[in-house]
């Protein structure tokens, strides 16, 4: 046993059950964010529940129609601490308590009703109960019962074929809004920074035609929305009249086969990372959030690769042993330790204040006291980060140079080739697997920070992309939206916390996604590179 212990096998042993653990730990809380966040697209069942209290009703409505949202166990004496009337059941040491998502938000107030096991008095599936996903207001549960088309009464069968004509007249709408209404907007807004004497009139007046046509063609599209209606009867029996230009999906949950809850489920997943957020990020997608995080990573490497492989070649090939690089080293290391809100105040003050003011001043001189790259923007945002992470790319790279041997530098020499020649054409191609090690390493903390995003660039709702079909096209300008960001406004500054939860899962696991895939890339570049110059290592 004690030449055991001296082989240094137990320690071998441990460390990697500790790493297993890890890993498992890791994996479970991946599982876990995953099920609680892609769970929330399934079409869960509705069921009906008829309530009462020593056959009285035990609230308002004595029928509840709603999705079980949580049950939970709590002892009878908190119930009584809080409030609750527990003389039915005061026997009972614990109770069932249901938490149950009734959605209706403007007619209850909450989208969630909270009801006790033994106030229950039946529980069974509702029949004929649609959920309908609106644009404002969350969720609605009801039985739909007529439906009017210009102000006429049709068969109910006509539903799916009014919601499609709905979902492509609203589509159109969005085109239009997007496509002609901002073109002609940059139309002006380009004809009102140039000189007046320099303004044709007849352009003007065209513009203002187009743009007088285009209302008129959105108007006519809006009053043909406005024109269908769904009657539905929700729980207390009372029948409401949704517009059909509110409507977005609608289903029948508890009349769906195994296949078609997958296949709407797949559906509602493809809309969460495709479409715009809505109801202050509380609904809809998130896809401006994943545009904005992939692209503010991308353009983070595109700065922070250059500029940490050159300050890594200067110390290591050009910088003698001095004081001065043992000082430069250390302050490398230390700035790996600062923290990252830090880097926001300076991201802020230096970025943002001195040189996007500064650019303001000589060459958008025109558009102030209105800055342009004197406020907070992806560009600045970029920059913050390349400085945040440069440490790990210099230390990274400086460590791949010091692995490859001295003897290929002298040959390379030897055989006439200049040092910068050596550099370019030897020592850098062996040493890129460790610059793109220090990449992956930076794209893994860059991503999934937020505190100095706030600062200098992110917002909760941005109005546009950075990129868009008008020149420059990249518009590193511009706020945009960030999947971190998304995580804390949704999580921890939404008016309905409790509905949002499930997009504070589905949205980590999104990030955690985005995160994997570009490490991903990364990693695979590196693995191609590495396998490219083997032959010279050996």
């Amino acid at each position: 046993m004690r030449k055991w212990f001296e082989s240094g096998s137990p320690w071998i042993w441990l460390t990697a059950g500790a790493v297993s653990l890890s890993l498992v730990a890791v994996l479970g809380l991946l599982l876990l964010i995953g099920w609680k966040g892609l769970g929330y697209f399934w079409p869960a069942p509705v069921y009906q529940f008829e309530l009462s209290v020593n056959g009285q009703p035990a609230m308002e409505h004595s029928t509840v129609i709603g999705e079980l949202y949580e049950r939970k166990t709590v002892p009878v004496q908190q119930l009584a601490d809080a409030g609750v009337d527990t003389s039915a059941f005061a026997a009972a040491g614990q109770v069932d308590r249901y938490i149950i998502k009734t959605g209706n938000r403007d007619l209850l107030g909450s989208d969630f009703v909270t009801v006790l096991a033994p106030h229950i008095v039946s529980q069974q599936l509702a029949a004929g109960v649609a959920v309908i996903e609106r644009m404002k207001n969350g969720r609605f549960y009801g039985v739909p019962t007529a439906l009017y088309e210009d102000g006429r009464p049709i068969s109910l069968d006509s539903l799916n074929l009014s919601l499609m004509r709905a979902i492509a007249v609203r589509e159109q709408i969005r085109q239009l809004e997007k496509n002609e209404l901002k073109s002609l907007n940059y139309q002006f807004e380009r004809l009102r920074r140039e000189d007046s004497g320099k303004v044709d009139p007849a352009e003007k007046v065209r513009l203002e035609q187009s743009l007088h046509a285009l209302e008129q063609q959105l108007t006519q599209l809006r009053q043909q929305l406005e024109s269908d209606t769904l009657i539905v009867r929700e729980m207390s029996g009372k029948e409401i009249a949704l517009p059909l230009a509110q409507i977005l999906d609608l289903w029948f949950p508890n009349e769906m086969t195994l296949s078609a809850k997958l296949v709407h489920w797949l559906d509602q997943l493809g809309k969460f990372v495709s479409e715009d957020p809505r109801e202050a990020n509380t609904e809809g997608g998130v896809f401006p959030a994943i545009f904005g995080t992939v692209f503010m990573v991308l353009l983070m490497s595109v700065i922070v690769t250059p500029l940490g492989v050159m300050a890594a070649v200067y110390l290591h090939e050009y910088a003698g042993k001095s004081m001065f690089t043992k000082l430069i080293r250390v302050a490398v290391i230390n700035l790996a330790g600062v923290p990252s809100i830090v880097y926001g105040v300076f991201g802020l003050g230096f970025f943002v204040y001195m040189v996007g003011g500064t650019i303001d001043e000589v060459f958008f001189a025109s558009e102030l006291p209105a800055p342009t790259f004197g406020t907070p923007g992806i560009l600045w945002s970029a920059l913050t980060l390349a400085i945040l992470t440069l440490p790990v790319v210099i230390v990274s790279t400086e460590e791949g140079l010091a692995r490859i041997p001295v003897s290929i530098r002298h040959g390379s020499l030897a055989l006439g080739a200049t040092q910068a020649e050596t550099l370019w054409r030897t020592v850098l191609p062996m040493a890129s697997p460790a610059i793109m090690t220090g990449l992956i390493l930076a794209v893994a903390r860059a991503a999934g920070e937020v505190a100095p995003l706030m600062l200098v660039g992110v917002v909760k709702m941005a109005p546009s992309l950075p990129i868009d079909n008008h020149f420059p096209y990249l518009h590193l300008d511009r706020k945009f939206m960030h999947l971190g960001y998304h995580i804390y406004d949704v999580g921890f500054q939404s008016p309905n916390v409790e509905a949002a939860r499930p997009l504070v899962y589905a949205t980590s696991f999104l990030l955690v996604t985005v995160i994997v895939g570009l490490n991903l890339t990364a990693i695979g570049i590196r693995n191609h590179l590495r396998e490219k110059f083997r032959s010279l290592e050996q």
